[in-house]
């Protein structure tokens, strides 16, 4: 798909400037569209376990614990514990993109929460108002006070909020980043299972 954008903007370049500022415009355009293309770093997305579900971790929650897995979903509450944010997310499935959308039925396995424990240094003030997030975390057994049985809870490594305008599709917001946490996993790199 962006490759057919791309062949539209240069086009649509060269037919609305001269062939010198075309060939700069095409470029920063190109350029623009491939800093935008990706929801999470790969350093991220690298360690992730490929396919890991909210049910997957639900019906296995040993096999997940200490993983780095990437969710969606909704803040639908937060609090502070112990110097850290605590938020309580309700699912989202993600495409292939690692956007999150809404599931095909509210009573869906995937329709369930999860809890992310987030370092607040750092975290931007507009988290309030992100209408979506894409979370990159690291599965922990500890339980939050307030986590029903069975709900996951994850270390956030790395956030990426989606805002509410255009229906929350497509706008990206702030990310946030646990760079202490980070470094340590480009560190200690580990190839993850398959499940």
């Amino acid at each position: 798909m962006i490759a057919t954008d791309s062949v539209f903007l240069r086009r649509l370049v060269r037919r609305s400037m001269g062939p010198g500022a075309a060939g700069l415009a095409g470029a920063l355009a190109l350029g623009w569209l491939a800093a935008c293309a990706a929801t999470i770093p790969n350093k991220f997305s690298q360690q992730a376990v490929p396919g890991a579900t909210l049910t997957k971790m639900k019906a296995s929650p040993e096999a997940y614990t200490g993983k780095v897995v990437i969710l969606g979903g909704v803040i639908v509450d937060k609090k502070e514990e112990g110097g850290r944010i605590v938020l309580k997310v309700k699912n989202r499935p993600l495409d292939r993109d690692h956007v999150p959308h809404i599931p095909t039925s509210l009573d869906d396995a995937e329709a369930g929460y999860y809890w992310v424990t987030v370092n607040p240094q750092g975290l931007p003030p507009t988290y309030r108002d992100w209408a979506r997030l894409t979370v990159v975390g690291k599965v922990s057994n500890e339980k939050s006070g307030q986590a029903a049985s069975g709900e996951p809870v994850l270390n956030a490594l790395y956030l990426h909020g989606w805002g509410s305008s255009w229906g929350g599709y497509g706008q990206r917001e702030d990310v946030w980043e646990d760079t202490q946490t980070a470094r340590h996993l480009l560190a200690n790199p580990k190839t993850p299972k398959q499940y």
